[in-house]
């Protein structure tokens, strides 16, 4: 059985190859995550603000952090 050398230029363009599936599967992957968290944190802060309504703004803002 003959065993050929892994070439430098292989392992570049496997690299690359990586890169570029990574990219394109991980973009969406990172978008999704990124709008479910977005939408647990805006839940929280509603449901936080609502159970401290009768506070001052200030008070609510310390307990429940920035709307925004």
């Amino acid at each position: 059985m003959q065993q050929n050398p892994i070439a430098r230029k292989h392992l570049v363009w496997s690299l690359l190859t990586g890169l570029a599936v990574g990219a394109i599967a991980g973009a969406p992957l990172g978008w999704m995550a990124n709008g479910e968290y977005s939408r647990q944190r805006r839940a929280q802060s509603i449901i936080c603000r609502d159970q401290n309504k009768d506070k001052p703004v200030a008070m609510v803002e310390s307990i429940c952090g920035s709307q925004f």
